[in-house]
């Protein structure tokens, strides 16, 4: 794998948002130097789902990056109506899998390609939903078709997409790229989820998925203690994953890329948690 973007090998870096549940309402450019008072110069921007996608504010938010020094590797996507609940909640409306809501959000994708685009950013990503597992469903045709679509999109523009590591299982998440068939269908690899979720050992799925990880978050959580159920999100360090035999297996399958913080919280425990959380993936990244 190679460096992007001109970044240093396993740089430390943040997840951070145009604004939305995971953000702050605020302009880009107080986001931005609120960024960089941390610390970092790269990342990914998330793009909730009201964000406007016009002209006009991606040229700001382009200023503003440009201005700060920061490098934006990954816009991430969420969609308006998402919820994340409870997991069942989740499968019946996250990503494009329910029907209803599938042709719009494909629209917003290209819409968000295009943004990205405009802020030089050379990848998407995006929990594409449940899956399901069976290839001889018609929604499983049908997801494989959008993909294709998107992928063939985020092309166009330079881009590749990286799905969302959690939801699927390793060997389904294989076989789902397989059958997409797109060259820049990548993963964007979370070990957290695979924990969460309950979908697999995070090691394990990041050695089966070696070949096809872009890029990285580096989040932590705990086992669900019910199946089924949700584990709980923790600062980096304090959780089930063991963030140096992560950093470690990401040294082993050759990934050069971010280390990008996620911490699914706000205010001042948030960015606590990221000062903590930048200090131990400095240490452990030497």
């Amino acid at each position: 794998m190679t460096v992007m973007l001109g970044l240093e090998p396993l740089q430390v870096g943040l997840m951070f948002w145009t604004g939305g549940d995971l953000g702050v309402e605020a302009p880009p450019a107080e986001i931005a130097t609120s960024v960089s008072s941390l610390g970092v110069s790269c990342g990914q921007l998330g793009v909730h789902g009201e964000c406007p996608l016009d002209d006009a504010t991606a040229n700001r938010w382009k200023a503003v990056l440009d201005e700060h020094g920061l490098t934006v590797v990954t816009v991430v996507m969420c969609f308006s109506g998402e919820d994340y609940a409870s997991i069942p909640i989740c499968a019946q409306t996250v990503g494009y899998v329910p029907p209803s809501t599938r042709h719009e959000r494909e629209i917003r994708t290209y819409a968000v390609s295009d943004f990205a685009r405009t802020l030089g950013v050379p990848g998407l990503a995006a929990h594409i939903g449940f899956v399901p597992a069976d290839p001889l469903d018609a929604e499983y045709a049908a997801m494989v078709a959008l993909m294709r679509r998107i992928c063939d999109h985020c092309q166009t523009n330079g881009q590749t997409f990286a799905m969302e590591t959690g939801q699927e299982s390793p060997q389904e998440m294989l076989d789902f790229i397989a059958a997409v068939n797109r060259p820049n269908l990548r993963v964007n690899f979370d070990p957290a989820n695979m924990v969460l979720y309950g979908s697999g050992a995070p090691l394990e799925a990041l050695d089966a998925l070696r070949d096809h990880v872009l890029t990285v978050h580096c989040k932590d959580g705990t086992w669900p203690e019910v199946a089924g159920e949700w584990g709980r999100e923790t600062p980096l360090g304090d959780g089930d994953v063991g963030m140096d035999q992560f950093v470690a297996k990401l040294r082993e399958i050759g990934y050069t890329g971010p280390l990008t913080i996620e911490r699914e919280i706000v205010g001042e425990e948030q960015r606590a948690d990221i000062r903590r959380a930048i200090d131990l993936l400095t240490a452990l990244r030497g």
